[in-house]
């Protein structure tokens, strides 16, 4: 997103409809199968009309590997509140693993 194209378009484009990009890259010379494009693909169209280069975000996650020994601490945790036949805990500690595995997925990406 920027400024340049809440000036163009009145807003960003990753904030309209497919439709409404459709209708925008209707009206570019030399662009072919419109209806065919999914959304990402019409704003690269878009923005590579009017010469918007987008900077890259960098990823504020966490390293894989640090995530990783906090999986593996918790699934220590979660062992113990199973022996102890603790279900509240146990629900607790399955679920901030299950989150972890997701970031190490991103991040991994």
């Amino acid at each position: 997103m920027s400024q340049k194209e809440i000036e163009i378009w009145g807003r960003p484009l990753e904030k309209m409809t497919t439709t409404d990009l459709r209708e925008l890259a209707k009206g570019i010379e030399g662009v072919s199968g419109v209806h065919g494009m999914k959304k990402e693909e019409l704003i690269g169209v878009l923005r590579k009309s009017k010469g918007i280069e987008v900077e890259k975000v960098k990823k504020a996650s966490a390293p894989v590997h640090a995530l990783k020994q906090q999986i593996r601490s918790l699934k220590a945790k979660r062992a113990a509140a199973i022996e102890a036949k603790d279900r509240k805990l146990t629900t607790i500690f399955r679920r901030r693993i299950s989150r972890l595995k997701k970031k190490t997925r991103r991040a991994a990406a």
